[in-house]
């Protein structure tokens, strides 16, 4: 009771100072995003403004507030059905209002509900220039203005906000990343020619990060290096990267082609464009950048990032990491799996002991750097919370006779790997709901495992086939059905995912995805199995045209307690015993003793 009450009296107290900031700067309201210069998904500890401000600490998420609160409280935070039950536990409901996308969204709420004549403030180097351009055109509707802010006032009000990480940049090797950065740089330089441009601003961090073969530690579970770069038709570049992240192991790296300068010359480097034709990606560069180049005279070609389509496109040294990766991940999660099976039935084992069991099993292999995203440690109703995050708040016991979600993954040299279980904590057998719903995910997770698909296929194409059987039931899940995977990079990478809505990319070989249906009942449970998949080449006799499909890259066993074989038909159960016989084949040399007595019994043939 008394963190509850110190949380929500820091909340008040928060809000109060950001409203009286606004109020000094002649605002009626601001816009805070979960969102750094680079619009990453995951950013690091200093541009957690939205967490600060309102104790929200998901990935996605936007909140406005109003200087002055109207008879409603002013105050709304907007996030997509992922977070719909961890909003409501994280932030004050006394306090904000909820909002749900894309039912709505910030551009529309505010066209429904900015005061009239008002002045809205966002931070321009936090938001899209087509996300600025359409909330602006919604509150002209009403005779208000979006006003662009020279500093962000959430940042005047943090006290206690961390700088920016100090961390050196490192190097990733070539043999890992299978081609140098000279030869990516040349390959950026033919399209610019091509496409008649002088330059190419990249201020993606995983797009700067392939572009130079370089990481770093800047972002928690996401290993990349803050910094902005400009390449140029002649093959040369610039990174604009603070001093002391610059080491003599990168400078030789880099090459006399690479101009290395401080991050603060980067927005006088987009003046000196002047006159020049230069690439922006609009889904990638936040609108302060647009304001630069054009202030500046330089034209501004809007173009996709050409980072973004060969990063996406694993060569063959990337795929082998990746294989490499797998098993070393796969056998450590087996280990934990096994842990579970011994340690649970005493009723001893909480969400967070169980999360750092697994990380210490990564730990173990010598190789993990990060892990790829917070692990997903989810007991009973916790489960339920699509991206649920333990804290000590909300940490559950994993109580014999329920259902336990664990979504986790690791970042290697070789390879990122992500990964979701659903196990039985025993003893006893889970009810006929609980796996009728488990195996309808199941089925739904071999379909899209085993489909053959024609050349030009998208991943919104694919999507039903892992829902059909939720679908037949009355039943969904609020989540895309895969993501796309770096190397060494982003667990979550585009332009490859398989949804409802926005798989438009056409699925090419080498790219690598997560196959993850799911089922969530509130307060009761959660259900996903999650594998990554490779995008490969079909050889079919007679066939016409060129066909795909996905290679398994995950290999740990899928708890066989929660299946209802009467559900699965014979191809499906063959194509589960195959599954089985390559985790026994990858992961059974990795372990010993009774792990791996008790892998043989997970693998069992059905």
């Amino acid at each position: 009771m008394l963190m509850s009450t110190t949380r929500e009296a820091n909340g008040s107290e928060r809000l109060t100072a950001l409203r009286k900031e606004l109020s000094r700067r002649e605002l009626d309201g601001f816009v805070i995003p979960i969102s750094d210069e680079h619009m990453s998904e995951y950013v690091g500890a200093y541009a957690q403004r939205l967490q600060w401000l309102t104790g929200f600490n998901g990935s996605a998420g936007t909140a406005i507030v109003f200087a002055i609160p109207d008879e409603a409280k002013g105050a709304v935070i907007f996030v997509d059905g992922r977070y719909t039950l961890q909003v409501r536990d994280q932030v004050d409901s006394t306090l904000w209002d909820y909002a749900s996308v894309p039912e709505t969204s910030p551009a529309k709420w505010l066209g429904e509900h900015a005061p009239e004549g008002a002045r809205i403030g966002y931070d321009p180097w936090l938001h899209s220039k087509g996300w600025a351009d359409t909330v602006a055109a919604e509150l002209a509707r009403r005779g208000a203005t979006l006003v662009a802010v020279e500093d962000n006032p959430v940042d005047v009000v943090w006290s206690d906000r961390p700088a920016p990480s100090p961390a050196p940049a490192f190097v990733q090797d070539d043999t890992l990343a299978g081609r140098s950065s000279l030869d990516k740089r040349a390959e950026i330089a033919r399209w610019l020619v091509q496409e008649e441009l002088d330059a190419v601003v990249v201020p993606a961090l995983d797009s700067i990060a392939w572009l130079f073969n370089i990481r770093g530690s800047d972002v928690d579970r996401t290993p990349v290096t803050l910094s902005f770069a400009i390449a140029r038709a002649d093959g040369t570049a610039d990174l604009f990267i603070a001093p002391e992240k610059v080491t003599p192991e990168l400078t030789a790296h880099l090459g006399n082609a690479v101009r290395v300068m401080p991050r603060e010359d980067f927005v006088p480097a987009l003046k000196a464009l002047a006159g020049k034709r230069v690439a922006v990606d609009p889904a990638h560069a936040v609108a302060a950048i647009f304001t630069a180049l054009n202030e500046a005279g330089a034209e501004v070609v809007a173009a996709p990032d050409p980072c973004t389509l060969p990063k996406a496109i694993k060569n063959e040294a990337e795929q082998e990491g990746h294989r490499a990766a797998q098993r070393r991940d796969g056998a450590a999660v087996s280990r934990f799996l096994h842990w579970l099976a011994t340690e649970t039935p005493g009723g001893e084992v909480d969400e967070l002991g169980a999360a750092a069991r697994l990380q210490a099993f990564r730990e173990e292999t010598g190789a993990l750097r990060d892990l790829s995203f917070d692990t997903i440690s989810g007991s009973g109703p916790n489960g339920a919370i699509v991206h649920y995050r333990v804290s000590e708040e909300t940490n559950r016991t994993l109580q014999p006779g329920s259902v336990y979600l664990v979504d986790s993954g690791g970042q290697y040299p070789d390879g990122t790997t992500d990964i979701t279980r659903t196990v039985w904590i025993g003893p006893g057998t889970p009810d006929a709901e609980v796996k009728d719903r488990f195996t309808r995910v199941l089925k739904g997770h071999i379909a899209l495992a085993r489909v053959t698909f024609p050349k030009g296929t998208v991943g919104s194409q694919l999507d039903t086939l892992a829902r059909q059987f939720l679908w037949q039931a009355g039943i969904d899940y609020a989540h895309g059905t895969g993501h796309g995977v770096g190397s060494f990079l982003s667990v979550h990478e585009g332009p490859q995912r398989i949804s409802k809505t926005g798989g438009n990319q056409e699925l090419l070989p080498g790219m690598i995805l997560s196959n993850e249906p799911g089922y969530y009942r509130t307060d009761a449970y959660g259900i996903r199995i999650e594998n990554l998949v490779l995008v490969e080449r079909r050889e079919i006799d007679g066939s016409e045209g060129e066909w795909l499909g996905f290679e398994t890259l995950t290999h740990v066993p899928i708890d066989r307690a929660l299946i209802d074989l009467s559900l699965l038909d014979a191809e499906e159960r063959a194509w589960l015993d195959t599954y089985h016989a390559g985790v026994l084949e990858r992961i059974g040399p990795q372990m010993e003793g009774a792990a791996r007595a008790w892998l043989e019994r997970a693998c069992a043939p059905l």
